[in-house]
């Protein structure tokens, strides 16, 4: 499964075992069937592709992750050929398939890497700075130490919502100046001791900075834009679209990406030359959300939120990043993933 990205590392006692969100939901909206190919764009665990491989369809199954692409081999062998794992950005969904009849996509992060102490995702325990997905190119700990405090601030305030964004970023560029953070309790900590936590706060105060970075660390929301579009260019006519968000931000993306694409228009008056637009896909049905049984049995699902699509016969559109409504942040170098 993928867990909320406001969750509260503190307040979740225990290691969370695998379990995958909304998943009969999500199975109605792909409605796979024997001899279908499916795209999981975002394998993780795996729950998805377990699910959909017992319907009988083959899937390509997707993760920058390479211990998830590993604990992924002994499904692969056990799925008589009907299983293939991929391990890439799942924004490059189209290089790796040239058709398919559904594309699911659960973003966040996944309980196996918050339950990772070594992989700096959480500051339950404490473990290196890192929270790179792919683990390769910028760590939380390179973007701590070497940005600008005004940088900072944007990336807390854009991707943590952190109303404190200012000020935790000038804490950091102060305090790094004696000893760069290298571990997630030092930050952690760090920010506790320059916030202060009220006895009716919720969460810790570092939990949105520790949110922020790691979204912004694995580009997590361009990541979605590009792979929106790569599922509109390999989904056949008819083929389901099937996104799971955790956040805001994500869902915010999802929803204007699918109201965008399900409208058709003609050019502009004022544009005489201007292409009319044409309905990529149809949207199907609002946003889900966990019902009480779920929440009830898995305490980490209670941010999620399914939206769904079915794919028109229209070609696919030009790439176009307007519809996002991405935050500007600063430009990085991501080398090592494509």
């Amino acid at each position: 499964m993928m867990v909320g990205h406001g969750d509260d590392p503190h307040a979740v006692g225990g290691l969370a075992r695998h379990i995958p969100v909304l998943l009969a939901e999500v199975l109605d909206a792909l409605a796979p069937k024997a001899g279908e190919t499916i795209v999981d764009g975002t394998f993780g665990a795996g729950g998805y592709t377990s699910a959909i491989l017992k319907r009988g369809a083959w899937v390509v199954a997707i993760d920058r992750d390479p211990e998830a692409i590993a604990a992924g081999r002994a499904l692969e062998g056990q799925a008589g050929g009907r299983l293939r794992l991929v391990q890439a950005p799942f924004s490059t969904l189209d290089e790796h398939v040239e058709s398919a009849d559904g594309v699911v996509l659960d973003i966040g992060v996944s309980s196996m890497q918050l339950d990772q102490a070594e992989r700096g995702f959480s500051f339950r325990a404490d473990g290196p700075l890192d929270m790179r997905m792919a683990q390769a190119g910028l760590s939380a700990a390179d973007v701590v130490n070497t940005f600008k405090a005004g940088d900072l601030a944007r990336i807390f305030g854009f991707l943590g919502e952190e109303r404190h964004a200012g000020r935790i970023a000038r804490m950091i560029e102060s305090r790094r100046e004696k000893k760069p953070f290298e571990r997630t309790l030092d930050l952690a900590d760090a920010i506790q001791t320059h916030i202060g936590r009220g006895p009716k706060d919720n969460i810790h105060p570092a939990t949105r900075v520790f949110q922020a970075l790691r979204i912004f660390v694995n580009d997590e929301l361009g990541e979605l834009a590009r792979a929106l579009l790569a599922a509109e260019r390999v989904l056949k006519p008819g083929g389901r679209l099937a996104v799971v968000t955790f956040h805001s931000l994500e869902d915010r993306i999802v929803k204007r990406f699918i109201a965008d694409r399900s409208e058709a228009g003609g050019g502009s008056r004022h544009m005489p030359d201007a292409p009319a637009r044409v309905a990529t896909f149809r949207k199907a049905g609002g946003g889900v959300t966990p019902g009480e049984a779920e929440l009830d049995a898995n305490p980490r699902a209670r941010s999620a939120r399914l939206r769904a699509a079915i794919r028109t016969d229209a070609p696919a559109r030009a790439d176009d990043f307007s519809i996002f409504g991405l935050p500007k942040l600063p430009a990085v170098e991501r080398p090592g993933e494509r």
